[in-house]
């Protein structure tokens, strides 16, 4: 059994809807790998001469500190939009480290050394600035490699499973918090703090410091280059070159604030940082595009899917009328021969004749509305089931993005190969799984979940699939209606799909049964004989 409780099965996630999911192109691959050539050709360039000093100016200082705020902020957002939407953890985990870095900005220009006061604001001393650094340049790879850690190489990931706006407010607030609390402590006791530099602007430094953010860096991006998969992560990898690349020259090649290398360091990473958000905006239009067009096409579908439907059910109206208001006429009239003083046999049997035909176009008329789904053995095939449920999930899963809703599944990988129609079962499937998901389109006040199972059914061969939902269920005293025509409980619901449904399931020899789910939703079985009733 394939159990992905609590994550979204990446065999059935359509990986074209994320920048956390999509995996790059090779055009991107290329552009990424350019970006690298050309910070490393600039950093060989660069690193023979990064110890040369060049003139402070110290407004360059909250120049790189406010860019860097500004787009780490808006890369946090973007990131945090993903995991509204997926409810990857480590989405979360990777939004709140550049959250933290955007925060870490602040404090660090406004304590650096002759910026805006000789010592710096906030009552800072002299290594308050070099410790606010030191840890923005920890936070960045910390929270990568984290980020990597928790999402794992598996083939699931986990989600969280209850409502997203609460866990990013309290993401936020702590991160906030972290940052107020690490800037007051670095500024309390800055006497104490171990030397980084000895005066504001020397040249030496505490090489141990930058060997522990060079390795960091070089561990997220060996994380990245081992479970990397998609935009997202790709461009992370130029994003970690550029801090090593930062740190090198000016740490070990530049040896001090002010100095070739120092400058270049920080170009690099505004540089980095600004290419890999311009893409991030580029590929996030692209893709709400995509998706925007998308919508627009499945709506289209969908309302000339409701006008043909309607017209199949104003069709079949007008046909089945014409024998009932016949056989309706007729047996009115034999009422009335009946009650004749001396009724005429022959009359009263021609009138009952004659209902009895109209009763017979009745049958042939819904026979011939089976034929359509009940098609001979020689026009199916033999079925994977659970690549049926795969195909179907992913068909829905702009769907489930926007409503939000937690997909689980459990699949039976040992399930026999399944003789049925595949175009009729995908629709059982779709239009199961839609009625559920319309089902929880108004639930607010508990996490939304599709559960979809596979297996044998319990003392027999016969394929079982389970579809289960969390929504506001089936009213009892509809239970037993669900699937007559023309009933529907939704205002909109033309009350013919599930009819429809259980037509194809009983054409291919099964049975399709409804249940309440506790403590909330529905349950929907199909179960289907392995021959499809040959």
């Amino acid at each position: 059994m394939v159990s992905c409780a609590g994550g979204i099965p990446l065999e059935t996630f359509n990986k074209n809807l994320l920048l956390a999911a999509r995996p790059p192109s090779r055009l991107q691959h290329w552009l990424a790998y350019g970006v690298m050539a050309a910070l490393l050709a600039i950093f060989c360039i660069t690193a023979p001469y990064a110890k040369h000093p060049l003139q402070p100016v110290t407004a360059f200082i909250p120049v790189y500190a406010n860019t860097m705020a500004i787009i780490d902020l808006i890369a946090a957002a973007l990131i945090f939009a993903q995991f509204w939407v997926v409810r990857w953890m480590w989405l979360l985990v990777l939004a709140s480290g550049f959250l933290f870095t955007a925060l870490i900005a602040i404090p660090f220009a406004l304590t650096f050394p002759g910026v805006f006061s000789p010592d710096g604001l906030l009552g800072a001393g002299v290594q308050t600035a070099a410790w606010l650094a030191v840890f923005w340049h920890l936070g960045s790879p910390f929270a990568l490699i984290v980020a990597m850690l928790v999402r794992g190489s598996g083939q699931s990931i986990g989600t969280y499973r209850y409502a997203p706006g609460t866990i990013i407010v309290l993401s936020i607030v702590l991160v906030m918090a972290i940052v107020c609390g690490l800037t007051w402590v670095l500024v309390a006791y800055d006497d104490i703090l171990p030397r980084i530099y000895a005066v504001p602007f020397a040249p030496r430094y505490n090489g141990d410091i930058f060997i522990l953010m060079i390795a960091l860096s070089a561990f997220a991006l060996i994380l990245l280059w081992l479970r990397g998969r998609s935009v997202l992560d790709l461009w992370l990898r130029v994003l970690c070159c550029s801090w090593i690349f930062e740190l090198a020259l000016a740490g070990f090649f530049g040896g001090g604030r002010f100095t070739l290398g120092w400058y270049t360091g920080r170009i690099f990473e505004m540089l980095a940082a600004s290419i890999v958000l311009l893409l991030f905006l580029s590929e996030t239009t692209a893709l709400y595009a995509t998706m925007a067009r998308s919508a627009i096409e499945r709506s289209s579908i969908r309302r000339a899917r409701r006008i043909a439907m309607d017209a199949m059910a104003a069709s079949i109206g007008h046909e089945i009328n014409q024998p009932l208001a016949s056989m309706t006429t007729n047996a009115s009239a034999g009422m009335r021969l009946a009650t004749r003083v001396e009724p005429d046999m022959k009359e009263i049997h021609t009138t009952f004749s004659d209902i009895a035909a109209q009763g017979q176009r009745i049958r042939e008329i819904i026979d011939g509305i089976r034929t359509m789904f009940k098609k001979s053995a020689h026009d199916r095939q033999l079925l994977n089931v659970n690549k049926v449920i795969g195909d179907t999930l992913a068909l829905v899963e702009f769907d489930t993005l926007l409503q939000r809703v937690i997909v689980k599944t459990n699949l039976d990988e040992d399930l026999p190969p399944l003789s049925a129609d595949s175009g009729q079962l995908h629709q059982v499937l779709q239009n199961l799984i839609t009625n559920a998901l319309q089902a929880m389109s108004e639930v607010t006040d508990r996490a939304c979940v599709l559960t979809v199972t596979s297996g044998l059914a319990a003392g027999s061969s016969e394929i079982a699939v389970t579809v289960e939902d969390t929504g506001i269920g089936i009213p009892p005293d509809d239970s037993n209606r669900i699937f007559d025509p023309f009933f529907s409980t939704k205002i909109s619901g033309s009350g013919i799909g599930l009819t429809i449904c259980r037509v194809i399931v009983e054409g291919h020899g099964g049975k399709l049964e409804v249940r309440a789910n506790e403590p909330y939703g529905t349950i929907l079985r199909v179960i289907l004989p392995v021959r499809g009733g040959e």
